[in-house]
């Protein structure tokens, strides 16, 4: 499915214009149709999928317990 440049900052989260530099860049792989570029969506699934495992892995960073310090009990 193929997306324009409007659509992909929403369906991404980011702004309109760093899109359109990504793609003018070749960051992003786009066809122009002769009005506007087409993004496909596809390309962005390996994107997310690391995104979601990188949320979970600092949330389970952030549920760890606190180890208790050695020197807490230290009386110098």
């Amino acid at each position: 499915m193929y997306l324009t440049i409007k659509e992909t900052a929403e369906f991404t989260n980011l702004p309109e214009a760093y899109i359109e530099n990504l793609v003018m860049a070749n960051k992003i792989r786009a066809v122009h149709d002769g009005q506007q570029y087409l993004i496909n969506k596809e390309q962005f699934n390996t994107h997310l999928e690391q995104l979601e495992t990188y949320k979970e892995l600092i949330q389970e960073i952030l549920n760890e317990p606190i180890p208790e310090d050695i020197d807490v009990k230290d009386e110098d």
